[in-house]
């Protein structure tokens, strides 16, 4: 379904809405403060599989980030990591950063693999973060994009449900996304490396 949710004030019942769905094992396409994004609950394996399957990835090698409403999951997903990178990412989060950091014990068991980094995003808008504050856990998430090259109608919320509507479950209208993705910090080194440089200045 297409399902119109205002960016900047969400009704409370659509928000429920799609929680329910995510919480039923659904996959939902959403707005964030970049490009449109493609996720679910990560604590529900099969549609961790479902998405992976959508981009053609294998779940046990796939870079997946998660959506959180803010810094206050960190701990439950990743490993100890020194007060300057939490001042940085304190700094500049929300926003459009994906931040990578060394995983815990938690991210190899959600995906089944060796998986020893995460990635973390708090989105600069507030649909998302009102459906990851409501769910009570972050969502799994990856872009909507191609071999690395953002699509044409990756931006614009008609033309997505018009491609992926029978393999996702809602596509949220939010109005048109941006076109550029997130600024991928690597943060497991102990020094930062942009990994990409997207609409984030660091």
């Amino acid at each position: 379904m297409l399902l119109k949710i205002h960016p900047d004030n969400p009704s409370e019942r659509k928000i429920q809405q799609v929680v329910d769905c995510l919480k039923d094992g659904g996959i939902i396409i959403y707005p964030t403060d970049t490009i449109y994004g493609i996720g679910c609950d990560i604590f529900n394996s099969k549609a961790v599989e479902r998405i992976c399957q959508i981009k053609g990835i294998d779940s046990k090698k796939a870079n997946l980030s998660f959506v959180c409403h803010d810094l206050s999951h960190l701990s439950d997903f990743a490993a100890q990591f020194d007060k300057a990178t939490y001042k940085v990412m304190a700094k500049h989060l929300p926003g459009a950063f994906t931040f990578i950091l060394k995983a815990n014990n938690t991210v190899p068991k959600l995906f089944k693999s060796k998986k020893k980094t995460v990635g973390i995003r708090v989105p600069d808008h507030n649909v998302p973060r009102s459906i990851v504050q409501l769910l009570g856990n972050p969502i799994l998430t990856t872009s909507l994009k191609h071999n690395d090259e953002i699509l044409e109608y990756a931006t614009d919320p008609e033309f997505i449900y018009e491609e992926y509507h029978k393999l996702v479950d809602i596509v949220i209208d939010s109005g048109f996304g941006d076109n550029q993705p997130s600024t991928v910090v690597d943060c497991t080194s102990g020094e930062m490396e942009i990994l990409r440089q997207g609409k984030g200045e660091l």
